[in-house]
């Protein structure tokens, strides 16, 4: 897999400050060990909550943010304001912080004890007077943030954490994340074309192409040895078309399909890939356009796109960093066509070969079918419907002098009918708040007609990446209208031009 198995570190950082003495400060400490071990105990984070000594300076500040600029499994930082921590200690860390910040505005005490408060508890326990200098500088500075206010022992509160977990995974991942582009855009396809060097200082993604031959060279090289462990994989795995079982008339097909994902796994792995694109239009000496190779690849973590849409497959994997461990799946997905009724209006999706089985409903049938387009043999692919449950679409557009992200939130459901003829996996959903909104405001955005589709994450998450990231989001949920969306857009375009400088 792509992603990193051990789980990522968020930094707890607690200010104080030496005016109350170093009995306070020591009780500071201890309460701090409690609240970080409340978040680490819920057992609800996607990281490891490491403490710190509390701060009370402007040089242990500064010091600790560059420690966590530098420490490559640290992917965010929580700060809480314990006591009164006079914010102008905090100018100098703040502006040099890297990486994302979480504000947790909590205190110890659940209630208070009304019958013996006395001034020595309201002196300890004032994370109240503390946490609002501390968002008075933040605010000041400009800071992009995450405000998350409640005890800590509250699960709504655990929960939004780790929605910003999550989100700073994701941002971790793609910051390092190498793209491998095999060929180029599919010919006088707008919107997936973009400014890959705008998107590696923006997002941290470097993207670069390699010669489809080159691919084809790894490919026919691949032992038989190899290519019969990994036919005999996918009979344990999936449930094998007759024509392609051992003795079957179409088993060869099979064999390449195997071949493929053997070599390319093999260039992604050598080169440190974790995303990666094809285009049916080059497709050079393979045989077959990959179908099988890509959706096992993208069940493993491997971002995505298909005619050459890199920013699509970058945005698939930093999704799929995000989703990590929650045992829902996301994909690769295009909105192909729509049903408007009878009944309630839906959206079918799907690709040509391409989505990923991490979403599947039930386990995924491993079938070979004519495709009448790119030219090549017919290709291997797993055919299943997707899991039903809510769920997420999102895509990437660049607009010339910045990127956006569209969302909508949706919930897939299962199919009317059989789908018997229909040889590709592929998921039905109901948009949000319906499918005329939905396309409305989509097509008003310029959305792409590439998306990633999760059901792993949820909005919350993607605000929190987006804001990471200092990038426009626009979320299509159960309240938009077209008209207040198309506000929304002009409004949003103003704020960002004037937000460049002119």
């Amino acid at each position: 897999m792509t992603q990193v198995e051990s789980k990522p570190r968020v930094w707890f950082l607690t200010g104080s400050q030496a005016l109350y003495g170093q009995d306070t400060l020591d009780q500071v400490a201890a309460q701090s060990q409690q609240i970080q071990r409340m978040l680490a105990d819920s057992g609800a984070i996607a990281a490891d909550i490491v403490g710190h000594p509390v701060l009370t300076g402007t040089a242990g500040i500064r010091q600790v943010m560059l420690a966590a600029n530098a420490d490559p499994t640290c992917v965010g930082v929580i700060a809480w304001m314990h006591t009164f921590s006079p914010a102008k200690m905090w100018i100098t860390g703040l502006d040099m912080l890297r990486k994302p910040l979480l504000h947790l505005h909590t205190q110890l005490n659940e209630a208070l004890p009304w019958r013996t408060i006395d001034m020595d508890f309201m002196n300890l326990n004032q994370a109240a007077h503390g946490d609002r200098e501390f968002g008075y500088i933040q605010t000041r500075l400009g800071v992009a943030r995450k405000t998350v206010v409640g005890h800590a022992s509250d699960p709504r509160l655990v929960g939004r954490v780790d929605e910003w977990v999550r989100a700073a995974t994701g941002l971790a991942h793609l910051r390092s994340l190498k793209l491998a582009r095999f060929g180029d855009n599919m010919r006088d396809v707008a919107v997936t074309e973009g400014d890959k060097v705008e998107a590696e200082l923006r997002f941290g993604v470097s993207v670069n192409t390699h010669g489809v031959n080159d691919l084809v060279e790894r490919v026919d090289a691949v032992p038989d040895g190899a290519v019969d462990a990994l036919v005999a994989e996918y009979a344990d795995v999936y449930d094998l078309a007759p024509e392609l079982r051992a003795g079957g008339d179409r088993r060869d097909a099979l064999r390449y399909a195997a071949r493929i994902e053997v070599g390319l796994r093999g260039f992604l792995t050598d080169g440190g890939f974790g995303a990666f694109t094809t285009n049916f239009e080059d497709l050079g000496g393979l045989r077959q356009l990959p179908g099988l190779a890509v959706q096992r690849l993208m069940a493993d973590g491997y971002g995505f796109g298909g005619e050459g849409d890199w920013k699509t497959s970058a945005l698939l994997a930093a999704v799929k960093a995000m989703g990590h461990g929650t045992g829902r799946g996301t994909s690769f997905m295009e909105d192909y066509t729509y049903h408007f009724g009878p009944g309630e209006p839906k959206i079918l999706g799907a690709h040509m070969l391409e989505v990923c089985p991490s979403i599947a409903g039930q386990r995924p049938s491993c079938e070979i079918h004519p495709l009448g387009i790119g030219g090549r043999e017919d290709p291997v692919r797993l055919v299943f419907d997707s899991a039903s449950g809510p769920g997420v679409v999102i895509g990437l557009a660049d607009l010339g002098d910045r990127f956006r992200f569209v969302a909508n939130e949706i919930e897939v459901v299962p199919p009317d009918e059989p789908l018997e003829r229909l040889p590709v996996a592929r998921a039905v959903w109901r948009p949000s708040p319906s499918l005329s909104t939905s396309a409305e405001s989509w097509l008003i955005a310029g959305g792409p007609h590439h998306t990633v589709l999760t059901q792993a994450v949820g909005v919350e998450t993607l605000r929190d990446f987006s804001t990471m990231v200092n990038t426009e989001l626009l979320v299509i949920d159960r309240d938009t209208t077209p008209s207040t969306f198309a506000d929304r857009v002009r409004w949003n375009q103003a704020y960002y031009r004037l937000k460049g400088g002119i």
